[in-house]
């Protein structure tokens, strides 16, 4: 039986179990929104003004999308939304601190670690860069765990400045937010468990049930007319906050398969030796950084910090985080491993 960081995988299996009642409560953490006592996140009337004229600006291009990848130019400069961010205050204290969105439940990307249960993994590195460039100390941050179907909704009520939870940058999702340039190629792929006959996001899927996260680009994909799940004939079940209650529902025999992200999956599959990847990648996907529509300046300074984490080749931050989180598990699917190249608007 393997292990992981010292626990067995009997224990794996009982905390992936229990991280079904868990999820609900990552739900509830995104409760109200944190405001500076302005009852709108600190957003004044002006703003509101130059906020609808931005968001006509960015559905326009995401109706004629073709590189949604494109962000903003790098800036160090301190617009509205960083000086927002710096001032903020809860309950009448200045706290200074960045709130970010991630998750707590994707091994080696955003989990808590079963020795310290401090948050940790590959995003968590990115969020920690970003609050220190913006105050000088990694550990700036107040930690939002949210599920997947809440991520945009949570960004869009003000509830956190950055979502960084493994989030692919897509025409659809920038109708509602703002993305920082990728730091991250994955893609879809099949999770079966051992013995299974399924060999890929194929007809062998006919008759199968799978599972996706609800709001997530494994979910659009089944939902595709003429290549989704109608057209391979697998039966999608109801879907799922998270996509490891997706991995739970595998493990306990109620879905015969579960479609996710490469990149989680194999971390997935490093953790219980029951499952696998099968088949290949059928989607390329790019991670940002995902925002507020509105907060143009921080977009620039989240892409000015990602812009410094890809410099220094093999001696980069990003490639340091690469070997440290992904790179024993996610090895196989990357043969030369690297930062993906940003692509700008202007």
């Amino acid at each position: 039986m393997r292990a992981m960081g010292g626990i067995s995988m009997r224990s794996v299996r009982s905390a992936a179990a229990v991280a079904v009642c868990v999820l609900g409560v990552a739900t509830a953490i995104v409760g109200p929104a944190l405001v500076d006592g302005k009852g709108d996140g600190g957003r004044s009337g002006a703003a509101d003004r130059r906020a609808q004229a931005l968001r006509a600006g960015h559905e326009a291009a995401a109706d004629s999308c073709k590189k949604p990848e494109a962000s903003l130019r790098p800036s160090g400069a301190s617009g509205p939304a960083i000086k927002r961010i710096k001032n903020r205050e809860i309950n009448g204290h200045k706290v200074g601190k960045l709130i970010a969105g991630v998750d707590q439940n994707s091994y080696r990307w955003g989990y808590r670690d079963p020795a310290t249960g401090d948050l940790t993994g590959f995003d968590i590195d990115i969020v920690r860069a970003i609050a220190e460039d913006i105050f000088g100390d990694p550990d700036a941050v107040i930690y939002r765990t949210i599920p997947t179907s809440q991520r945009i909704k949570a960004l869009q009520q003000g509830k956190v400045d950055v979502v960084v939870r493994t989030m692919t940058v897509n025409c659809d999702r920038i109708k509602d937010v703002a993305f920082s340039t990728a730091y991250f190629q994955a893609g879809q792929q099949v999770l079966v468990g051992e013995g299974s006959s399924i060999t890929g996001y194929n007809r062998t899927l006919r008759g199968k049930k799978v599972c996706t996260a609800q709001g997530s680009t494994a979910e659009a994909e089944l939902d595709r007319p003429g290549s989704g799940a109608e057209k391979l004939g697998a039966i999608k079940v109801k879907p799922v906050p998270n996509q490891l209650d997706c991995l739970v529902r595998l493990q306990l025999g109620q879905v015969d398969a579960v479609i996710t992200d490469n990149a989680l999956a194999a971390g997935q599959a490093a953790q219980d030796p029951s499952v696998k990847l099968v088949g290949s990648r059928f989607t390329d996907e790019l991670y940002g950084v995902a925002m507020n529509k509105d907060d143009e300046d921080l977009v620039r300074r989240v892409n000015k910090v990602l812009a410094d984490y890809r410099k220094g080749g093999d001696d980069s931050p990003w490639m340091r985080a690469y070997r440290k989180w992904l790179a024993e598990d996610f090895g196989g699917a990357q043969e030369k491993p690297a930062p993906p190249d940003p692509v700008y608007k202007d």
